[in-house]
């Protein structure tokens, strides 16, 4: 990828996301093949887990995904324009007076609370309209969703569910990542009886760890996320393609004797004669400062043809500075590019080693690198 960046990339760039719509597409298709009869959802929240929404759309819309999930009204819209006929569902809350916006654009709200199923109601009978919505049953998680309570006060008012359309009971995995976790079965058998409760309509449980759970868990529709921007799923399994690549480039080369400092505070001492090469990127970028290095305390690499070189010193908001006095000769030079995610470190790894979640790496990348969407099924760019 490095010497392909210098014909693809813009001469100003100082980075480059680089993002395979093929591997998105291939990774749909496998998790759809996973959830047999169910139908296979996509979430794309957080504009598509940070590779871009409108993107993510067209490109799973040609595997002939119909039904998305985003969490907020104005990540809905977004969508809309990409796929005007798609079922689109909001996550993450319905507010009294926002049923108009839902109403003109389509899309359906979540419904996470008695409050908000009342104000869904309210709307949809003044608007003598009885418009779709979803229904979230909180099965143990504590997070959103309706209570047992709740549910037994909505079965006993029948008007309520009269006025709107219900067409999709949903709950939500709180430790789906870990296949052994007995929460899974305890969520799986309080949903069971949650959703007994009401009149009958479609179901859904399964996260992208739940697809890996098993057909008992997938219900009518599975809603993958994470695993479908190639991230690991579910612990000790490998992930699906990986889809996204971030390279850097070096600013600048040059030599510090030992004893020097590199970055600020001065953490990281040189122990001898240390070529460093700067890079044009740091945590404004989304490269947490909890990767850099300290004495004693190693940080991130980077990669140059499959090369490693260590970090030096702390992570600044645009730099990065790196240890390339073991590189073979030619490689490390002003304007070469540097992986820093791709085929040497995913962002599980990155996440590992930040000590966080892949998922966090995945929506914290910046919008200063060079965006460059390709597709690998097709080998076009």
């Amino acid at each position: 990828m490095p010497s392909a960046l210098h014909k693809i990339a813009n001469p100003t760039a100082t980075s480059v996301l680089t993002i395979d719509l093929g591997a998105l597409r291939t990774n749909y298709r496998a998790l759809r093949d996973r959830s047999k009869s169910a139908e296979c959802a996509a979430v794309i929240k957080a504009n598509a887990y940070g590779i871009d929404a409108e993107h993510a759309v067209r490109a799973l819309s040609k595997e002939d995904c119909k039904t998305f999930f985003v969490a907020t009204l104005a990540e809905a819209l977004t969508v809309r324009e990409s796929a005007p006929d798609a079922a689109i569902y909001v996550l993450d809350g319905f507010f009294a007076g926002s049923g108009p916006e839902f109403a003109e654009a389509r899309i359906r709200p979540v419904l996470s609370s008695l409050a908000e199923v009342k104000d869904w109601a309210a709307f949809c009978k003044d608007q003598r309209n009885s418009l779709p919505a979803a229904i979230q049953l909180d099965t143990g998680m504590n997070r959103l969703g309706l209570p047992v309570s709740e549910v037994e006060i909505l079965i006993n008012s029948p008007d309520i569910l009269k006025s709107f359309t219900p067409v999709l009971l949903m709950s939500h995995l709180a430790c789906g990542d870990e296949q052994e976790n007995p929460m899974n079965e305890k969520q799986l058998k309080a949903f069971e009886g949650m959703r007994a409760k009401f009149p009958p309509c479609p179901a859904s449980l399964a996260n992208s760890a739940g697809i890996f759970l098993g057909e008992r868990y997938h219900f009518d529709l599975t809603r993958p996320g994470f695993a479908l921007y190639g991230g690991r799923a579910v612990n000790g399994q490998p992930a699906l393609d990986p889809i996204v690549q971030l390279h850097a480039r070096i600013t600048q080369i040059h030599e510090a004797p030992a004893g020097e400092a590199v970055g600020y505070g001065a953490e990281r001492i040189l122990t001898r004669q240390t070529r460093i090469a700067t890079l044009s990127l740091g945590y404004a970028d989304g490269i947490f400062r909890c990767l850099g290095a300290r004495d004693g305390k190693p940080g991130l690499n980077g990669f140059i043809e499959g090369h490693s070189a260590p970090v030096l010193g702390r992570i600044s908001m645009d730099l990065i500075t790196l240890d390339v006095t073991d590189l073979p000769p030619g490689l490390a030079e002003r304007g070469s590019w540097v992986e820093i995610l791709g085929e040497h470190a995913s962002v599980d790894d990155l996440a590992i080693q930040a000590g966080t979640i892949g998922y966090e790496v995945l929506t914290s990348l910046g919008h200063r690198a060079q965006r460059i969407y390709i597709d690998s099924d097709t080998g076009t760019a």
